[in-house]
């Protein structure tokens, strides 16, 4: 008896954990577009202050998961700066980098070699970054909001699938 109750045990696992695989994209996402944002998400800035990205449903909202030790986020953040955010941010676009599981010093030194003016949050243990994709998967990826929807998602710096996102970007704008 103790058997079957062990393999039945086992064989429920194995379930749970091919439901949880499935769920995965093959980018890593757990999300896709057409979901609603996540519940309970908030952003600790590095300035110190404290914003509910959830607050923000009628807004157009673009977080873009970095590190400083990925060198595509390197490569991609001066693009996001310079095409995205100083085109937009004074037409609503609110914009959060959110860099992930680095402390605070790091965060300011990546954020100042980069020259970047978009707000960079923190995200300790990964937490924000597993609302979105498995936390074993990968940074640089863009996630774009609209009316708490996910609208577009990227994975990496790749100059088509950016190109498609400031295209969204820009859709979005001008309805």
């Amino acid at each position: 008896m103790k058997n079957v109750i062990k393999g039945l045990v086992l064989f429920i696992m194995i379930i749970s954990y091919c439901n949880i695989s499935a769920q995965v994209d093959e980018r890593g996402y757990i999300l896709k577009v057409g979901d609603k944002l996540p519940d309970s998400i908030i952003l600790k800035l590095t300035d110190g202050s404290i914003v509910n990205i959830n607050q923000l449903k009628g807004k157009v909202v673009l977080l873009q998961f970095t590190a400083s030790w990925c060198s595509v986020c390197a490569k991609e953040m001066p693009h996001l700066e310079n095409e995205v955010w100083q085109v937009y941010k004074d037409k609503g676009l609110v914009f959060f980098g959110i860099d992930r599981d680095e402390p605070l010093n790091v965060v300011k030194k990546f954020k100042k070699k980069l020259k970047i003016t978009y707000p960079l949050a923190l995200d300790p243990g990964a937490n924000i970054f597993g609302k979105f994709a498995n936390k074993e998967a990968g940074v640089t990826r863009n996630v774009l909001i609209k009316d708490g929807k996910i609208i577009f998602l990227t994975r990496l710096y790749d100059e088509v699938e950016f190109n498609a996102l400031k295209k969204k970007i820009a859709e979005v704008f001008a309805q």
